[in-house]
């Protein structure tokens, strides 16, 4: 490489040299020229034109100068040039080299990945046979788990309890319990608790109608009373008004005539007579003023509080018509989640032979993409056993949630009716005591 690099330069300096002499000899005819027309015409005098030409061949120079320069600059980078692709070619050299090398590595390296693949494929082939084995003992425990469920959902059809049996599962711990019995157990103690509180409201409800048919009694008594005493009244009435024409009269009679003087003691007498039976008959009638107005008042608050007893049988019947409603719609929901139950059982069936087939497609090309695919069906199997356990466990807790939330809120509800019915028998007993305080009041007037 240097032999040829050193050849280069001198046929580099060789081309320069020949083309600075060109440069050379067209610049000098002139000269040659200017002396020759010198010696020919003989004279010594200077002239405009020689002065031009001097100028001319001083220029000429200055460019020779410049272009011996620049000559040499063009040769320093023909040299830089020349350097630069010896260092590439040496750098080609040694990519070539390291090239071999790596070809060696890289066909040594094959060699060992081959091998290991050998023990890998060898590694897969046991991994499947674990996977076979793996796969037939989920299976049977699916199986195992299915007859378990199958047993729990017959187990919880029939609920019902005898008193004998619940005091007998009561007094077992709850460890020893069956979830069946379990369950019956807490169901037990809830439907009798709300079948002994609708006993009370009936009994209540039968009391309060009784109490009621007692007050519509009182009721017509006092109505029969109060026409009676406006009957009396309105012949009073009459009588007054009788009377208070035949003292009309009788002023009138006085007026006329001697009457006066000869019957003034007659007269005197049955005016005081007709003066006290008006002040009697005046207060008869303030009495039965009074009287009729605390009838009238007591009729209205008996009227009342029937309206009241009447509205809390209204909503009692309500409360019992919402809670047979309510437990029929929490059987048909039960019937529900059983056919749901089911089809989750048949989608369970559904992916086994999914994921049975996409087994077969997995043994199919396993000789590809083995540990692919079987990352990928562990990972498939997993998820898909996550998601049938997240959505039995959602839906068993939302069959509890709702279940509690319906006994809570029945409890609720007949607790506040029993609070009403509670508070409506104490103002009827209050209402009462008042009427009958009030018509021994009147009895006694």
């Amino acid at each position: 490489m240097s032999h040829k690099s050193s050849k280069v330069i001198k046929k580099v300096n060789v081309s320069s040299s020949l083309e600075s002499e060109d440069i050379s000899l067209e610049t000098t005819v002139p000269t040659d020229d200017v002396s020759s027309s010198e010696e020919r015409e003989g004279t010594v005098k200077i002239t405009k034109q020689l002065i031009e030409r001097k100028e001319l061949l001083h220029n000429l120079q200055l460019l020779k100068i410049e272009l011996s320069q620049k000559n040499l600059m063009i040769d320093n980078l023909k040299v830089e040039y020349l350097t630069k692709i010896e260092e590439l070619e040496e750098k080609l050299n040694d990519a070539i080299h390291q090239k071999q090398l790596l070809s060696l590595r890289l066909d040594s390296q094959l060699a060992l990945q081959q091998e290991d693949a050998r023990k890998h494929q060898a590694l897969m082939k046991q991994e499947m046979e674990t996977i076979l084995l793996r796969q037939k003992q989920l299976e049977e425990t699916n199986y195992q788990l299915r007859e378990r469920a199958g047993d729990i959902r017959r187990s919880l059809r029939d609920l019902e309890l005898t008193d004998e049996h619940y005091e007998k599962l009561k007094s077992l711990p709850e460890d020893e319990l069956s979830i069946p019995e379990y369950v019956s157990v807490r169901f037990y103690e809830v439907v009798h608790s709300l079948r002994r509180e609708l006993s009370d409201l009936q009994m209540k409800k039968e009391s309060l109608t009784e109490e009621l048919s007692e007050y519509r009694s009182q009721l017509k008594c006092l109505t029969e009373s109060y026409e009676d005493e406006r009957r009396s009244r309105s012949e009073l009435e009459v009588r007054c008004q009788r009377l208070t024409l035949e003292l009309a009269d009788t002023k009138q009679l006085i007026q006329q005539g001697d009457y006066r003087q000869q019957n003034y003691d007659k007269v005197k007498c049955e005016r005081d007579v007709f003066e006290h039976e008006l002040s009697e008959l005046r207060r008869n009638y303030e009495i039965q003023e009074v009287s009729y107005k605390t009838q009238t008042k007591e009729r209205n608050d008996l009227a009342k509080e029937l309206a009241t007893i009447q509205q809390s049988l209204s909503l009692l019947q309500k409360d019992k018509d919402y809670l047979n409603r309510q437990n029929m719609e929490l059987s048909v929901r039960c019937a529900h989640e059983e056919d749901r139950l089911e089809r989750l059982q048949i989608q369970l069936e559904d992916a086994k032979k999914a994921r049975e087939e996409m087994y077969e497609k997995y043994v199919a090309s396993r000789q590809v993409t083995v540990y692919h695919y079987k990352a990928e069906y562990e990972k498939k199997l997993h998820e898909e056993l996550e998601q049938i356990r997240l959505k039995t466990n959602q839906e068993i807790e939302q069959l509890r949630s709702t279940s509690k939330e319906m006994y809570e809120r029945e409890n609720r509800n007949l607790r506040e009716a029993r609070d009403n019915a509670v508070a409506e028998k104490e103002r009827a007993v209050t209402a009462e005591k008042e009427s009958l305080r009030k018509y021994d009041q009147l009895l006694e007037q």
